[in-house]
This record gives structure tokens, C-alpha cells and sequence, in this order.
């Protein structure tokens, strides 16, 4: 099979780096005491803790080439983790074996839309986590800024700290912005209110892309306690699957309520959630949009649902099969890569996941049919003209 990864420089859209025990503990002011997150030992395992309640182990975050099955069973320790998870030479290094260009980042701890956060109840402690990931994230990815992407945090539940973040943070090397894809799970308007307008504009003065990472809704820790008898792996799949399409009712809601509209260079990711559904997504949307009335409700709508997502926003895959023919044919310009590394789903097997395979075995048996000019963007030029990758 031909090794894709050889001829083409590839972009990891989608990667998670695990993070270190001490990030809040060492840069957030002490008189906070034991309500800043930091692990502790508990039982057996090494446990993020925040206001007294686990909040995530760092072992269940980095499964990829672990023998066990998540989870039911994780790496019990920090020091059990491999370095690449934490560590970013080591990291370098590890792309350097698996042929992978560049990889951009996301957290754990404060959540795939930083919801977590809220936990802490005090909205001072709260700004100061979410600034000092930043801070930690620009410095870790400075060991090779063009092939480490960080993707700043958001104090989404304040607009005005937000904006302040976002422009702070563009400054610091930042080259896109994790947004809440469900902030009315939080007690916050949804995306379609107009409240949420000047962060669209200043990520868009800032040239930042929107992420919306599926999991950025509910706590979805609290949807895997809730399996009603069918089994702790079974319920996992369930959710696992289930969060995927949160991001269909969020690219309604960015499209829908005008904000592609309004913001018509600003960039969306709707990340982790898979590309085989989109264009029955679209078909739906131009289906409802037209038979509707749209355009007469809102004359100044001047393109169709899957014309702004041709404009304006990205998918990403990393696993699915036959789904992909018709995204890649449809939309090449819009399709992203990532490997979820090193995430329960990651692409990076261990016995843990007999299925899959190696990125790059992945992409020689499923990919390697198609043209030149789709792999080329799909690998590395949609993403490079997103994260302004060299």
C-alpha cells in the first residue's frame, strides 16, 4: 500500500495534549488554595480534582498503545503515561516516527468547550485557570510553533473576558478559539443570540478560527455514569457516537441564526465529529431553508446553508469508511484530517483497540484511490491556510 504519509505533508487537526500536575497549582495564586485543580492519589489512580470532585484522570485521557480498555480500565499514574502525551520534544519526536507534519491541540481538564471550569464557582479563579492554560499551551507549543498548534480557551460565560482573551491570546501565538458548542447546557444563551457577536468579531479581526470539539456541551462524564444496565462499554459507545452529533444541531445554529452571514470570514472546525453526515446535514438544511422561506423572512441571507459551509466551515474525520467518498468528492476544500491522539478513539492502536490501525496504514487502505488534489488539500493545504502552517 502506498505510504500517503511519505508523499504528503501531513496536518493532525485534532490531538490532545495531556496535562502536567502541576499547570494550575504553579501559576494560579495560591490563596485559592485546594479549589485550584490538581491531582491527587486516589486509590490506585492519579485524579484531576476540582472543588473536592474528580474531574478526570490522566490516564483515561492518554490510551493510545495501552493494553486495557477504557473505561473499565485506564493507566492508573502519571508516571505510567508515555511522554509524548505531556511532553513536547517528546511529542516532536513521536511525530517524527508516525510521518506527521504538525498537530493541533486541545485540553482535558477544563473540558472540550471549558465548561469544567464553572465548577469552581468563583468567577476570578475561574478567568485565571482558563489564563494560565493559555499561558502554559503558547509556551509549550514554542518548542516548534509551526508544528505544534495551539488553540486557546475561553471564559465563555463572560463575552467581555472572552473578547479580552481572544485578543490577548492572538498576541501569544494562539491560531484558533475553543468555543462552547452548547453553552445553554450552562445556564448561557445558545450560539444564535446575538450576545455572542463581538467574540465572532473579534476572533474574526484576530484571523482565529472557531472550534466547536463535539463533548463541549453537558458534562458528558455525567452521561457515562447514567448507563441503565447495558454495560459500562456498551453506554460508552453509546456516548461516544451520540456526542458526534451535537455538532450537527451546532452548524444549524451558526448557519441558521445568521452568523455566517454576519462574520463571512470567519472560520469554523467542527472537530472530532466526523465527515460520512454532512451532506445529508446540507441537504436537509437547503431543504428546510428553501421550503420554508427563508429568504423572504431574511432577505439579506444570500447563500444557502451548504453554500456558507462551502465558505466558511471545516469538518474532520479519522476513522470512518465508505462515509468518506461522497464528503471528499462533495467538499473537498472543507474535509481536515486529525488522529485524536491520544484519546480512548485515537487512531494510534494498542491492544486496547484490536480495529484500528496506524494513521498512516489507516490512510494507505482507505484514502490512497483518490486524486493527487484531494489528498493534497485533505492532508495539509486546507488545514495550513486555517492554522497558517508554513
Amino acid at each position: 500500500m502506498a505510504d500517503l504519509f511519505e508523499r504528503y505533508s501531513v496536518i493532525d487537526v485534532d490531538t490532545h495534549l495531556t496535562e502536567p500536575p502541576d499547570l494550575w497549582t504553579s501559576r494560579v495564586a495560591s490563596k485559592w488554595g485546594d479549589a485550584i485543580p490538581h491531582v491527587e492519589r486516589w486509590g490506585e489512580k492519579d485524579m484531576w480534582v476540582i472543588q473536592g470532585r474528580p474531574a478526570g484522570a490522566p490516564g483515561a485521557y492518554t490510551m493510545a498503545g495501552f493494553d486495557g480498555v477504557f473505561p473499565a480500565k485506564y493507566r492508573d499514574t502519571w508516571a505510567d503515561l508515555p511522554a509524548a502525551a505531556y511532553d513536547a520534544k517528546a511529542r516532536l519526536a513521536f511525530m517524527d516516527r508516525e510521518g506527521i507534519r504538525a498537530q493541533v491541540l486541545y485540553p482535558n481538564v477544563g473540558g472540550f468547550g471549558s465548561g469544567r471550569f464553572l465548577k469552581l464557582g468563583q468567577p476570578e479563579l475561574m478567568l485565571e485557570c482558563v489564563r494560565a492554560y493559555n499561558d502554559f499551551l503558547a509556551e509549550w507549543t514554542s518548542e516548534d510553533p509551526n508544528r505544534l498548534i495551539p488553540v486557546m480557551a475561553t471564559p465563555f460565560w463572560d463575552v467581555a473576558e472572552t473578547v479580552k482573551e481572544i485578543e490577548r491570546c492572538a498576541d501569544r501565538g494562539h491560531k484558533a478559539v475553543l468555543a462552547c458548542s452548547q453553552p445553554q447546557d450552562f445556564g448561557q444563551p445558545s450560539l444564535r443570540n446575538r450576545c455572542w457577536d463581538p467574540v465572532w468579531a473579534a476572533a474574526q479581526a484576530a484571523g482565529l478560527s472557531i472550534s466547536f470539539h463535539i463533548g463541549g456541551g453537558d458534562d458528558p462524564k455525567e452521561l457515562l455514569r447514567d448507563h441503565d444496565d447495558i454495560g459500562v462499554q456498551a453506554n460508552f459507545a453509546r456516548v461516544s457516537s451520540l456526542m458526534i452529533q451535537e455538532n450537527k444541531r451546532c452548524i444549524a445554529d451558526i448557519i441558521f441564526s445568521g452568523i455566517c452571514h454576519r462574520f463571512p470570514d470567519l472560520k469554523f472546525v467542527s472537530v472530532e465529529s466526523g465527515v460520512g453526515w454532512i451532506q445529508y446535514a446540507l441537504e436537509s438544511f437547503d431543504w428546510q431553508w428553501s421550503n420554508s422561506g427563508v429568504s423572504r423572512e431574511h432577505p439579506e441571507y444570500d447563500l444557502l446553508p451548504s453554500e456558507y459551509f462551502r465558505r466558511q466551515i471545516y469538518g474532520c474525520f479519522w476513522f470512518e469508511n465508505d462515509a468518506l467518498e461522497t464528503a471528499l468528492a462533495l467538499y473537498p476544500d472543507n474535509m481536515l484530517y486529525e488522529t485524536d491522539f491520544p484519546h480512548p478513539t485515537c487512531m494510534h492502536p494498542g491492544p486496547q483497540a484490536p480495529a484500528a490501525e496506524r494513521p498512516r496504514d489507516y490512510a494507505a487502505r482507505v484514502l490512497s484511490a483518490l486524486p493527487d488534489a484531494t489528498l493534497q488539500k485533505v492532508f495539509h493545504d486546507n488545514a495550513a491556510a486555517l492554522y497558517g502552517v508554513d
